[in-house]
């Protein structure tokens, strides 16, 4: 089984020092994230500045990737789609709308994000959830019809944290969406206390564009190197097989003196 990295995972390196490192250790795989540190412009939930983000610097950072037969998956943005503030929200999407622009461009064919929170109110309020969740929809019916114009697909990764928090929910989303242009980045830690292995699939299998790989304890609050929570990583893989075998699975929550060993990990398990 093949295994990659987000590229955030080593924010202390050079974008070319990344994807050397990554084609040394044999990762086929990277969802970029503009991190490195010559060239910060990754904010989690949020949006930067981009102006200096030129097309021609963007595909000089993709290529790096290339150069090294590291295959970029998707561009990871992680902007927040459920700001109420309407300008602000507006703003959000022209961030990621920029992103789409650069992954068309370069032939990516997945820009991804969350679905965003309000910092304070993260998840599921009562008073505001039914609107928080037209929000979402209406955010990514937007960003969806978009993603037509730049031929990329816009890669949702749900989470019970989230008001998208389980396997089920993640599918009448996009079935509400209604767009081919709507796929699953599924991270199996972030649903794992909502839905089993069994039901990630179930619901997801063909709408799922690649994987993040971390675990998590149920009860947790945030996640954990693969193999230190509680997925039945044996399970996931036979099922992984059995409905998605080839679909990319990238490793996160990892650093450069841990990842090799998680990636072992994974092959073990896999």
């Amino acid at each position: 089984m093949d295994v990659g990295v987000v590229s955030r995972s080593f924010p202390h390196l050079k974008n070319r020092d990344i994807a050397e490192f990554l084609s040394r250790n044999n990762f086929r795989w990277t969802e970029l994230c503009f991190s490195s540190i010559d060239a910060k412009y990754w904010v989690y939930n949020g949006r930067s500045d981009l102006s200096t983000l030129t097309d021609e610097r963007a595909a000089e950072l993709i290529s790096d990737y290339r150069k090294s037969n590291v295959e970029v998956v998707s561009i990871g943005v992680f902007t927040n789609l459920l700001e109420p503030d309407e300008q602000e929200l507006a703003e959000n999407l022209a961030y990621f709308e920029a992103h789409m622009r650069i992954a068309g461009r370069n032939k990516i064919p997945y820009v991804a994000t969350e679905c965003g929170f309000i910092p304070g109110r993260r998840g599921i309020c009562a008073d505001t959830y039914e609107a928080d969740f037209q929000r979402l929809l209406k955010s990514l019916k937007w960003l969806t019809n978009k993603a037509e114009e730049y031929d990329v697909v816009v890669a949702l990764e749900p989470c019970v944290l989230d008001v998208v928090p389980s396997a089920k929910r993640m599918r009448d989303l996009i079935e509400q969406v209604e767009s081919d242009r709507l796929k699953v980045l599924l991270d199996p830690a972030n649903l794992i206390a909502n839905s089993s292995e069994e039901d990630m699939f179930h619901y997801l299998a063909p709408h799922i564009a690649y994987f993040h790989g971390k675990d998590r304890r149920v009860n947790d609050a945030y996640g954990r190197v693969v193999g230190d929570g509680d997925i039945d990583w044996p399970l996931f893989f036979s099922l992984y097989h059995i409905h998605t075998p080839g679909v990319p699975f990238i490793l996160e929550y990892v650093n450069i003196d841990n990842v090799c060993e998680i990636r072992d990990r994974v092959l073990l398990s896999s």
